[in-house]
């Protein structure tokens, strides 16, 4: 069985867009005489690490070693990654401020425990050739010492095909498993990774056809594969769990964790963190798959943003 303290000992390299998850927090006790829409009261406000940053959140969490590297704006947005990620532990020395890039600012309005309204503050653009070749070096100098290269791509212009194929040659290079979240349509940027992490959704729109059963998961999932000749993949499902696909195996299924669903924001971020934690602890696809499978279920419970800890995972696979 695996050890979950044996996580402390991983060293993992964050690469993706790093963005601000901004919370107001307020009630609401009257629909506004301007339009048919709710008045919230705000009480309070709060910040998260979002994107990649809540990936490295929710590794930091399991006591996990992390480098973060990314960009980040040199906006308010941009100061607080930094604020952030030192309150963490996490050096920022991977970070590069790009003024083009102003950063990613997700605001969520919460009434009574309900999100009822999201306002985006963001840019898509493609990183400049500068800006790629000090991440590469950055990846270079860091990657000696990684069990682990996890890829947070939220199609914001970071995660790019040039970026990806500098990875894949340096992972190779240092035997270095890499896991991406993908969510640019295009999945033939991430050939040669080592494990790709869509939800159904986006393993239906790159597969380029309708999920509706579990037959049509399974060939969407063997289509992806071929695709982007990947040896393993996973699949999130929501309230239905997860699917598994390896080279040379039949797929299969897990079962959801989730007892109760406030908030779904995020949990693909817990997947791939725990999916690479497992797997870099010796821990097998399919045990790996099920670690992350019970910290989802855990961070799906909780209102915003979230992460599991040490004690409630255990007790989580205890139960």
């Amino acid at each position: 069985m695996i050890n979950i303290d044996d996580f402390k000992k991983v060293k993992a390299l964050v690469i993706g867009d790093m963005m601000i998850d901004e919370y107001l927090w307020g009630s609401v006790d009257r629909i506004s005489p301007e339009a048919p829409v709710p008045v919230v009261s705000v009480q309070k406000e709060s910040h998260a690490l979002g994107g990649a940053g809540n990936v490295i959140h929710n590794l930091v969490a399991m006591g996990a070693q992390v480098v973060a590297i990314g960009t980040a704006g040199t906006g308010k947005a941009g100061q607080m990654i930094f604020e952030k990620l030192e309150d963490l532990g996490i050096e920022t020395d991977g970070i590069i401020s790009e003024p083009q890039r102003p950063t990613t600012r997700k605001t969520r309005v919460i009434a009574s425990n309900q999100q009822v309204l999201r306002i985006d503050k963001e840019i898509k653009k493609n990183i400049n050739g500068k800006t790629l070749e000090k991440l590469v070096k950055i990846i270079e100098s860091k990657i000696k010492d990684a069990d682990l290269i996890i890829l947070s791509d939220y199609d914001k212009g970071l995660i790019t095909r040039g970026l990806v194929q500098q990875i894949v040659k340096l992972a190779g290079k240092h035997n270095v498993l890499t896991i991406a979240d993908p969510k640019s349509l295009n999945f033939s940027k991430y050939e040669q990774l080592s494990i790709l992490t869509p939800n159904r959704k986006e393993a239906s729109l790159a597969a380029n056809m309708d999920i509706n059963s579990e037959q049509d998961l399974f060939a969407a999932g063997r289509k992806i594969m071929d695709q982007v000749k990947l040896d393993r993949l996973l699949i999130t499902c929501g309230k239905d769990g997860m699917a598994l696909f390896e080279k040379g195996k039949e797929p299969y299924t897990i079962e959801s964790r989730a007892r109760q669903v406030f908030d779904v924001s995020g949990a693909g971020d817990t997947v791939i963190s725990l999916l690479g934690l497992g797997l870099a602890v010796g821990a097998t696809f399919n045990q790996s798959a099920s670690i992350a499978n019970a910290a989802a279920g855990i961070v799906v419970a909780k209102v915003g943003t979230a992460t599991a800890s040490i004690d409630e995972l255990k007790q989580a696979l205890a139960d």
